[in-house]
């Protein structure tokens, strides 16, 4: 029973050993990865966050004229109001 105790504790302490060196590296790969280095945090500070991208996204600059109103009113012509 002796030999079956020592047997348990040494796979469990190695598995422990196992757990505990995949998080320190895990731990220090995560660090090194998710820190930025100084230029990109030079380049966010001098160009701003988010790229520049011009009118040319914007879909509306050449939207078509869809009110109706506008094509249809008869007073646009008329210089002076006609209910005085």
């Amino acid at each position: 029973m002796d030999m079956n105790m020592n047997k348990n504790q040494i796979i469990a302490i190695s598995v422990l050993a196992v757990v505990i060196l995949g998080l320190v590296v895990g731990y220090y790969y995560m660090k090194k990865s998710a820190s930025p280095s100084t230029s990109d945090l030079q380049t966010a500070a001098t160009q701003g966050v988010l790229p520049s991208i011009g009118a040319a996204a914007n879909p509306l600059t050449n939207k078509p004229d869809i009110n109706p109103t506008s094509k249809t009113n008869p007073f646009n012509a008329v210089k002076t109001n006609p209910f005085q």
